[in-house]
C-alpha cells in the first residue's frame, strides 16, 4: 500500500496518508480539518529480502549487469 505525502495550503501543515485502494485520497487536513490539501511528490524507499540475488541491490554490478545499461550505484 503506497503512503503519499499531502501538504495543507491553509494552515501550512505537512502530512502522510496510506492509501488502501488506488481511489483512497486524503480528503482533508488533520490539523485544521480544510480540504485545500496538495498531494506532494515524494522519494520512496524499498526494502529488499536477505536472499535477494539481483547484483545491482547487492553493491558490486558492474554497467553490463544492470537491466537499464546503467548502474545506480557508481
Amino acid at each position: 500500500m503506497p503512503v503519499y505525502e499531502y501538504h495543507c495550503d491553509e494552515c501550512g501543515h505537512s502530512f502522510s496518508h496510506l492509501a488502501r485502494t488506488l481511489s483512497d485520497k486524503a480528503k482533508t487536513c488533520p490539523e485544521c480539518g480544510k480540504s485545500r490539501i496538495q498531494k506532494q511528490f515524494s522519494t520512496f524507499g524499498i526494502s529488499l529480502s536477505k536472499g535477494h540475488t539481483d547484483p545491482c541491490f547487492q553493491g558490486n554490478c558492474s554497467t553490463s549487469a544492470c537491466p537499464t545499461g546503467t548502474c545506480p550505484l557508481e
